[in-house]
């Protein structure tokens, strides 16, 4: 019998706010290695909850500082390469963050780019398929879903 593989966890933030003409607008990054567009996200850290580990990713990575949520958007699943070329399936819990302000350092800025994109093209950036489909749910009302409405009381 085949061995299943470990599924590791990671905890990641998905940086909103609103523009003018009241369209959700989401705050992305690059990664370190390929550049392409990602969420903030990171590992679980010791101590601290979930939603706290993804707000203190979104601050070193973006430099947004807001609301988090305590309840999750959902999850997506990706592999993670490895240094030495092999790679880990990792599940992500994704957390809604309304950003209130961007810091002009922070402490990945000279390793990142950050920039603000419309939901459809945030959707359209990022490779895992299950992000992809919890961004284009978003298209429609998103203060409507219960994980953004809660932070958005809260704030």
């Amino acid at each position: 019998m085949a061995r299943r593989e470990r599924i590791e966890k990671q905890i990641a933030a998905l940086p909103l706010r609103w523009d003018d003409e009241g369209r959700m607008r989401v705050l992305m990054v690059t990664s370190r290695g390929t550049g392409r567009w990602i969420v903030p996200k990171g590992w679980l850290m010791d101590g601290k909850k979930p939603w706290r580990a993804a707000e203190i990713e979104a601050l070193e990575e973006a430099g947004a500082v807001g609301a988090i949520g305590s309840e999750p958007l959902g999850d997506y699943r990706y592999r993670k390469t490895l240094d030495d070329g092999s790679s880990l399936p990792i599940r992500v819990r994704l957390y809604p963050l309304v950003v209130e302000r961007l810091k002009k350092r922070w402490k990945e800025r000279d390793e990142r780019k950050r920039k603000w994109f419309s939901v459809k093209g945030a959707a359209r950036r990022v490779d895992e398929p299950e992000l992809r489909d919890m961004l284009l749910s978003l298209v429609d009302k998103p203060k409507k879903v219960p994980a953004i409405r809660e932070v958005l009381k809260a704030s």
